[in-house]
């Protein structure tokens, strides 16, 4: 069962799935304007990571919303969600949930998203 990308490349379909155990919906809500930021870990633990948890540490060494992983690692933004969900649960990420005063939204958030869109 397989896919392609439009380039030619075959992928197959399931492999995302296969890395949140088939799992579409993280644990708890993430909005997909969520920023993340990595945690500095040890390096022996690193190497423990799994490639998709390398990625999205080494994407957010600078902050990065969870729409900005799901579109540069390639995968469906419930996949990015459940793996940045696990990951903080895990203590490698850090999330900056944004906060809704009076049902506003955060201007300065949404400029950073749509600086981070823009550089896409």
């Amino acid at each position: 069962m397989y896919g392609t990308d439009g380039i030619g490349e075959e992928e197959p379909l399931f492999r995302p799935y296969a890395m949140t155990g088939g799992r579409a919906e993280p644990r708890y809500h993430l909005a997909m304007e969520t920023l993340i930021s990595s945690m500095s870990i040890p390096d022996d633990e690193m190497a423990m990571l799994t490639p998709e948890q390398e990625s999205i540490m080494q994407l957010c060494r600078s902050f990065r919303s969870v729409a900005e992983i799901s579109a540069l690692l390639r995968v469906p933004l419930g996949v990015a969600r459940v793996l940045v969900a696990d990951m903080s649960d895990e203590g490698l990420v850090r999330l900056h949930q944004p906060r809704l005063s009076q049902g506003q939204p955060d201007l300065n958030m949404l400029e950073r998203v749509l600086s981070g869109l823009r550089r896409l």
